[in-house]
Order: structure tokens, then C-alpha cells, then sequence
């Protein structure tokens, strides 16, 4: 293209120049009419020559430029048809996990009535049992009395009486076990329930993953190395939260935080291979921490069995302790951040964080802590396997000195330090050594008591 353009350019010039020679030369010499008009010919020969080199080479030109401009306009028709299937694709997907959204809704309902149905029943049962043992041993004490009255005739009225019982009891008898069927078929039908809302979790699911292939895995059907289609990092991480918040299925609070909840509270997760349980979400530094104790003004009493500190206990909105089995689930999902916040009976708040990781069941749930910062001396030790322990189950008996019966609490206990975040609720006006010891404090190896008011810990992922 570039040569044609210079040949254009240069084509006029050189004949503008050989024009102004033969002029000059015509001036300037006389040579004879014939040899001036074979030269003038021999000059229209080289330039019909040049121009028609030239408009072969436009045509080829035209018809390559054309070619490529179908190839284009096809590649583009095909990634418009792709593209509007797509559409519709994703249209109807929606439109199915809305049915689903709100069938699941009507089943979450209607499960419920039938849980405060069924509870109603069985709280009717246990009644109608009580009623029936009593009026068992009433007929009991009745026959005793017809065994040791056979000889003598009963009078009319008491055998009325016993007619009368005998009767009551059986009706009872009969109502009882027309409750007990409701309730086996009450029972039948919860299962059903339940059973239809795992498929339509599992559904969601299946059409959730289908969606997230089509959008962002399926290559290109049509043969045609047109583009493809990619969903960047914001709008996974959309998806999952999306996911997360109509399932009920978030693996954390930090989940729930990113799926769009901001207020602190009590919410249902998840973690991966584990049953769902409610867990207590603070939303704050811009994000959310899961609380797995809670100590405010010493309502509950934190001297509990080994079983309790494991499944749990207290209020979420109140004091608690959430339970090491659902900690150790959720931190077996990754990295986890543990935060200690503290405040003292003057309102100083104190707080200090540490890398951890947690044992399972069959290490008795072993810590091992690694201080990051904070704006309180540490007090428990560092880059050491801690073992918790209960009064009812003390692992490591430190020169027979049972750590939780004599400070109260459970804990990860090391060498019986002073420092027991779920021991004995002391107020500043108990002012003996024993109670000191078994109280909420937070003691460094080098540095004064620290007597509680509350103390919160948190975890976070570290991602």
C-alpha cells in the first residue's frame, strides 16, 4: 500500500520534470517534429503502463481488504448469537432459583408450625401420662380393695365408682394413643419436609455451579476462536455471598460480613463438614469476628463439665461459651486470627491478638499461640502445646494440683498460672487471696494482676 502511495506521488512529479526538459530542450535546440512525437508516445506508454500496475494492485487490494472485512463481520455475528443464548441461559436460571427461593421459603414455614405443632403434642402426651400413671395406681389401690372386699359384697355405689374409673381409664388410654399416632405422622411428614428441602439446597446448588461454568468455564461452542467470556474476582466473590445468603451456608461471620450483613447479632453458619449451629457475629473493623466467649457481669457460672465447655453453653445476646467442637470446626477451615479484648473495673479496654491454631477432640483440643500485637502485656505462653482441662477432667495434673478444681473453669492451663478467662466472677470489693486466685484476671509472668470486668474472645480468618 505504502509503495503504491509513493508511486502516485512520484508518477506527476517525474513527468512534470520530464516535461519542463523537453520544453527546455525545445527551447533550446531545434530538433525535428517526428523525434519530439515518438518521445511524447514512449511517455504515455510508461505512464498507461504504471497506472495500470496500479490498479491491479487496487484490486487485489480492494478484494483482500474485503475478505478480511467478512471474516470480522462473521466472528462478530457469532459472539452476538453466543452472547444473546447466554442471556437467555442466565434469564431462566434466575427465574428458576426464585421459584426455588420462595418454594423453600413456604417449606421453612411450614416446618415450623409443625415443630411448635409436634412440641405442643408431646408436651399433651407427657400430660396425658402423668394423668395416666396416676389413675393406673388409683385402679391399682381400687382392685386391692376388690381383692380384700371379695368375700364381702361391694355396695352399689362403690361399684359404680370402680365402673366409672375403669371406663375413664380406657378413654384416657384411647386418646393417648390417637396422639401418639398424630404425632408419628407429624413426625413422617417433618422427615418428608426436611427431605425436600435438602434436594432443593442440593438443586440451588447444582444450578448455581451450572451458572458459574457457563459464565466463566464453558470454551467456546462454536468452532470459532471467537472471545470468551470471564468473571473477575468481585464477581465470585459475589456469587459465593449470594450463595451463602440464601442457603444459610456462609462457613463463618466473616462470610456473612462480605455477603452484605453489617449489623451484630446471631446468625446460622455453616463450616465445611459440619452440622449448622447459630454463633454470635460483631461486625466491626471492616469486617466480622466470630465470638467464641463472652463475659460481661457474671451472670453464668463458667465452672462446667468437660462435655458443656465442648458442646457449649449460654445465651449468644448474653454470656456464653460457644464450645470448642464448633470453634475447632470452623478454624480446621484455615488460618484463623484469635483477638482477646479486655476491660478492667476502671473501663480501661485492653486487647491483644495472637496467630493460633486449635487441636481437635483427640488432642484435647490443643492451643498453640504466637502474639502479633496488642496494647496488653502477654500472659499466656508462646510456641507451647496447652491442653484444655476441666475440674471433671484435668489432663495434666501438675504435682497433684488439679488446675480447673482449684482455680474453677475450664482452660488451657499452664503450670496453673493465675491467668483464667472463664474463672470465678469476682468483684473488686472481694478482697481475699483465695478468691483473688480463683477470680477474671489477666496476669503477665512479669507485671500486676489484671481484675476483670468483662473479657470477649474472637477469631477471624486470616485471609
Amino acid at each position: 500500500m505504502k509503495i503504491i502511495l509513493v508511486f502516485l506521488f512520484i508518477a506527476p512529479l517525474a513527468l512534470s520534470a520530464r516535461g519542463e526538459k523537453d520544453y527546455s530542450s525545445l527551447d533550446s535546440a531545434t530538433s525535428p517534429e517526428t523525434k519530439s512525437r515518438f518521445a511524447m508516445l514512449d511517455d504515455v506508454r510508461i505512464l498507461a503502463n504504471g497506472l495500470l500496475q496500479l490498479g491491479h494492485g487496487l484490486k487485489d487490494f480492494v478484494h483482500k481488504t474485503k475478505g478480511q472485512m467478512n471474516d470480522i463481520f462473521q466472528k462478530l455475528y457469532i459472539f452476538d448469537r453466543s452472547f444473546y443464548e447466554l442471556s437467555l441461559q442466565t434469564s431462566e436460571i434466575k427465574e428458576e432459583e426464585e421459584q426455588l427461593r420462595q418454594t423453600t421459603a413456604r417449606l421453612q414455614i411450614n416446618n415450623e408450625e409443625i415443630k411448635n405443632l409436634s412440641q405442643e403434642m408431646n408436651s399433651k402426651i407427657e400430660d396425658l401420662i402423668q394423668n395416666k400413671i396416676q389413675l393406673q395406681e388409683k385402679v391399682w389401690g381400687l382392685e386391692d380393695k376388690v381383692t380384700k372386699l371379695a368375700i364381702i359384697q361391694p355396695s352399689i355405689q362403690e361399684t359404680k365408682d370402680i365402673s366409672s374409673l375403669k371406663a375413664f381409664v380406657e378413654q384416657q388410654d384411647n386418646h393417648i394413643k390417637q396422639l401418639l399416632k398424630i404425632v408419628e405422622d407429624q413426625h413422617v411428614q417433618l422427615n418428608r419436609q426436611h427431605n425436600q428441602i435438602m434436594e432443593l439446597e442440593d438443586k440451588v446448588q447444582e444450578l448455581s455451579l451450572f451458572l458459574f461454568s457457563e459464565l466463566v468455564l464453558s470454551p467456546n461452542t462454536e468452532g470459532v476462536n471467537g472471545p470468551t467470556i470471564h468473571l473477575g474476582q468481585p464477581s465470585l466473590l459475589i456469587c459465593n455471598c449470594v450463595l451463602f445468603a440464601f442457603l444459610g451456608a456462609a462457613p463463618d461471620c466473616t462470610a456473612l460480613y462480605n455477603s452484605g450483613m453489617r449489623s451484630s447479632g446471631v446468625y446460622t453458619i455453616k463450616p465445611n463438614s459440619s452440622e449448622a449451629f447459630d454463633v454470635y457475629c460483631e461486625m466491626k473493623f471492616g469486617s466480622a469476628w466470630t465470638v467464641i466467649q463472652n463475659r460481661v457481669d457474671g451472670s453464668l457460672d463458667f465452672n462446667q463439665t468437660w462435655d458443656a465447655y465442648t458442646d457449649g453453653f449460654g445465651e449468644l445476646n448474653e454470656e456464653f461459651w460457644l464450645g470448642l467442637n464448633k470453634t475447632y470446626s470452623i478454624t480446621k477451615q484455615g488460618d484463623y486470627i484469635l483477638r482477646i479484648e479486655l476491660q478492667d473495673w476502671k473501663d480501661n479496654k485492653r486487647y491483644i491478638e495472637y496467630a493460633f491454631s486449635l487441636g481437635g477432640p483427640e488432642t484435647d483440643y490443643t492451643l498453640q499461640l504466637s502474639r502479633i500485637s496488642g496494647s496488653i502485656p502477654n500472659a499466656l505462653p508462646e510456641q507451647t502445646e496447652l491442653r484444655f482441662s476441666t475440674a471433671d477432667r484435668d489432663v495434666d495434673i501438675i504435682n497433684d494440683f488439679n488446675c480447673p478444681e482449684n482455680y474453677l473453669g475450664g482452660w488451657w492451663h499452664s503450670e496453673c498460672e493465675e491467668t483464667n478467662l472463664n474463672g470465678k466472677y469476682v468483684a473488686p470489693r472481694s478482697r481475699g487471696r483465695l478468691d483473688r486466685r480463683k477470680g477474671l484476671y489477666w496476669k503477665p509472668k512479669k507485671g500486676r494482676y489484671y481484675l476483670l470486668k468483662s473479657t470477649k474472645i474472637m477469631i477471624h480468618p486470616t485471609d
